[in-house]
């Protein structure tokens, strides 16, 4: 079975998780996974990650999800920019999500970043995913 969006597969596993209260959950791996995972370690929403290899040549990433007082860092986790709808934003209009208190994950020629990053590097991209 063909995957046909595999970071909206992870952004669903890990709100999934959450809602569960489990400390840790997978998802195949790959290199877009990875940098939004990274983007998501940085800002504190996920304790980390890890690289998984397996002797069939797969790899697998390992998620390590973060509480507090018992109830999910992460409160809400979105998909924008869909296969079927792609959302393109210039620097000047990247959103600030609830005020700025929440991250909008940007794909840029840079590299994969938040978007304050963005606009500290005067550059727009393709908007992944937004979380709060």
């Amino acid at each position: 079975m063909a995957l046909i969006d595999p970071l909206g597969d992870m952004i669903a596993r890990i709100h999934n998780a959450q809602m569960r209260s489990k400390s840790k959950v997978s998802t195949p791996g790959s290199r877009l996974r990875e940098r939004v995972l990274e983007v998501l370690k940085s800002e504190g929403y996920i304790r980390g990650f890890a690289t998984v290899e397996h002797k069939d040549g797969r790899s697998e990433l390992e998620i390590e999800l973060k509480y507090f007082d018992g109830a999910p860092v992460i409160r809400e986790i979105s998909r924008v920019s869909k296969p079927g709808r792609r959302v393109y934003a210039s620097v000047r209009n990247l959103p600030r999500i609830n005020n700025g208190l929440g991250v909008a994950i940007v794909s840029t020629p840079k590299g994969v970043m938040a978007d304050h990053a963005a606009r500290e590097a005067n550059v727009g991209g393709e908007i992944l995913c937004t979380v709060f």
